[in-house]
């Protein structure tokens, strides 16, 4: 059983990629994902990909069924236990108002009624002494109440349980005595920061889709067992590495960013072998784009994800990759609202129907309908999972919209792809210059179904002259799996100030934390090579409320190294800091990196900067900008090219499941891994 491969389940599209580790070659599928059931959609893409059940002997696995079920709230009947005095605060939250004079503002909606909370009488306090006994008899109640109700699922959020897990543990023991077969969330076992409203989120919405995802899982083991595999099965995770089932299903919302996940780490992976330090991983599929800064070669980590949405959204605060996502995918929807105004996104048409010019029934334009008729896309073809290009579909679509805006069909479709380029340009903004960034600086890498169709377009909003599009770029998140290490992540509050403690303290502590991930890593069901701990820690100023996290190298020797570290990252990050002032470390992480095998990244045949006549494969009037009318412009086909050939645009690169656009002014360079090496104009 030679071949290992990965699985990854987005909005629209199903894909695998397997790696033939005895023929050294890849086994590449995509089908349309399946809502009903997605594990139909996992053999689907398998049968796509040719690869056969029983020869499997890894899988990595990677899904929207965990974010899915949050966002549409479609998850288990669940309660929440924690201490006495406390149960408000899941539904009182920060108090937010980042839109202070929006009379309309709502805020974040809590997952689970008030009616679901219940108090537990306990108290610890924050240095994890008992203030309070826990009350078991009164625990034992409320745990037979549950019984009663038929609850699914309970969270368990005490407070301080970060500093001495003692009372929720018991809690824990009670409720599974009394209620058997429910799932049961204990928030030390997903969080042990401070801050409880983010903890108790977090902790909610685990508990909220636990019994789904455990039972998904499950189901997905069963079936490739009785497909005859015997293949280990890896979840991706959204810190960019990879976890196994038993883990996963314990700890379901780390795998809230599985499938981008994989993409920012194919990206690096991609970076390393081109020599590149620094990258915009920039991810358009059939939903939602994705971008994600990469600098010196490292996960771009953020503390906190909201789910919908800083304003209005629930924090969810796990160690997760720093991932900025906008409903702008190639089935994103355009509208028009009561005033007129044309909106693209955040709707979909998703896999059923699709786009109209998937022919399965859509009657609303899209952005890929758009590239139809503009000639971006061929308006015959067929695509990936069998679809056939239906273009006088796409031109009914977007001529009902031109007709209400009293528009011509050309110019109404250059202006969805406009304003869908537009708004995946915030995206990369927001990873970049809203954090003191200049996107100029990195070279962008566009991937997925529809990011390279549309790159040019977004680096031009950028200013961005650099761009790589990576060999089979609508599967590039389900290879970036292949290439991802076994990760556990542990993050522990405990304020302390440095002039308090000596570097020898710290030291201790981080070799405890290192000392529980290595167990863990050992005691779980994949097998790994050698071990690698990453430190950092989350640092302030004594005074202030939020933190910065600093990488801290191994064998600490004075604190004032780690001070050093946190002054020049807190000027790196606000322009200022204070090397005179007194600071804190306030939690501190540990990650464990257990290394897995990868496959190799293979070269191409030499080839002239001329390409091969084969490589051309005929000529296709292409709208850039309507004012001009269509521009015949060459096609290639990608297979076809060879490592030094160079394109001039305009022109248009075919694969199977990708096309990369090419605009006036572009230039193209396929190097010798056959990555495409982008030039992009300065020309509309």
């Amino acid at each position: 059983m030679p071949i290992r491969a990965a699985v990854d389940i987005g909005g629209t599209f199903t894909d695998v990629v397997g790696y033939d580790d005895v023929k050294g070659r890849l086994m590449l599928g995509k089908t349309l994902s399946t809502p009903h059931d997605l594990i139909d959609g996992v053999f689907g893409g398998l049968r796509a990909a040719d690869i056969p059940v029983d020869e499997l002997a890894f899988a990595i696995h990677g899904s929207t069924v965990v974010v899915n079920a949050l966002i549409e709230r479609k998850g288990a009947r669940t309660a929440l236990l924690t201490t006495e005095g406390f149960r408000d605060v899941y539904e009182i939250g920060r108090i937010n108002r980042p839109d202070a004079f929006n009379l309309a503002f709502t805020k974040h909606r809590p997952l689970i009624p008030r009616e679901m909370i219940y108090e537990v009488p306990e108290r610890l306090r924050a240095d994890g002494t008992v203030a309070r006994p826990l009350d078991e008899a009164r625990t034992l109640e409320i745990a037979r109440r549950l019984a009663a109700l038929g609850v699914e699922s309970v969270a368990v959020v005490l407070l301080h349980a970060y500093r001495d897990p003692a009372h929720e543990i018991r809690v824990g023991e009670i409720l599974r005595a009394e209620l058997p077969g429910v799932y049961v969330t204990l928030s030390h076992e997903i969080s042990r920061e401070y801050r409880e409203f983010e903890r108790t989120s977090t902790v909610v919405a685990n508990a909220f889709v636990g019994p789904l995802v455990s039972d998904y899982l499950g189901r997905l083991e069963d079936r490739l067992r009785a497909g005859g595999s015997g293949a280990a099965l890896a979840v991706m995770q959204s810190n960019g590495g990879v976890s196994d089932v038993v883990t996963a299903s314990g700890q379901c919302v780390q795998m809230l960013e599985s499938g981008p996940a994989g993409g920012v780490v194919g990206t690096i992976a991609l970076c390393e072998a081109l020599g590149h330090r620094e990258a915009i991983a920039f991810d358009m599929g059939g939903t939602t784009a994705k971008s994600a800064v990469i600098r010196d070669l490292t996960f771009p980590m953020a503390s906190d994800y909201f789910l919908g949405g800083y304003a209005t959204g629930l924090p969810i605060r796990i160690p997760c990759l720093d991932i900025v996502e906008v409903g702008t995918g190639g089935g994103s929807i355009a509208w028009l609202d009561q005033a007129g105004g044309v909106h693209v996104g955040p709707h979909s048409a998703g896999a059923d129907p699709g786009p109209a010019c998937y022919g399965r029934g859509g009657t609303q334009a899209t952005i890929t309908d758009a590239s139809v008729v503009l000639g971006h896309l061929a308006p015959r073809g067929t695509l990936a999972g069998g679809l056939e290009l239906d273009g006088d579909a796409a031109r009914r679509a977007v001529g009902a919209l031109a007709t209400e805006l009293g528009m011509d069909t050309a110019s109404t479709a250059a202006g969805i792809t406009a304003i869908g380029a537009a708004a995946m340009a915030n995206s990369v903004r927001a990873v970049t210059t809203e954090r003191g960034l200049d996107p100029r600086d990195f070279v962008l890498v566009a991937y997925g179904g529809n990011g390279p169709l549309h790159v040019s377009l977004v680096a031009r909003e950028l200013a961005i002259r650099r761009v790589v599009v990576p060999p089979n770029p609508a599967l590039f998140s389900a290879f970036g799996m292949l290439m991802a290490d076994l990760r556990i992540d542990v993050v522990q509050t405990g304020v302390r100030t440095l002039s308090d403690v000596t570097a020898a303290e710290v030291e201790s502590s981080y070799r405890e934390l290192e000392d529980e991930c290595g167990r863990a890593l050992a005691e779980g069901k994949l097998e790994f090579g050698s071990i690698e701990f990453l430190r950092a820690a989350d640092m302030r100023y004594v005074g202030q409320e939020h933190t910065v996290t600093v990488h801290v190298p191994p064998g600490l020797d004075d604190v004032g190294d780690v001070k050093r570290a946190f002054d020049a990252e807190h000027e790196r990050r606000y322009s200022h800091s204070a090397p005179g002032e007194p600071a804190q470390i306030v939690s501190l992480r540990v990650s464990a990196v257990g290394r897995l095998r990868k496959p190799q990244l293979t070269k191409i045949p030499e080839g002239t900067p001329v390409p091969p006549d084969e490589a051309a494969t005929g000529v296709r009037d292409v709208v850039f900008v309507p004012a001009d009318g269509a521009v015949p412009t060459p096609v290639y086909a990608r297979d076809a090219l060879r490592a030094g050939n160079r394109i001039a645009g305009p022109a248009v690169i075919e694969e199977p499941t990708a096309t990369t656009l090419l605009r006036p002014g572009d230039r193209a360079e396929v190097d010798g891994y056959g990555n495409l090496l982008l030039e992009i104009g300065t020309r509309p």
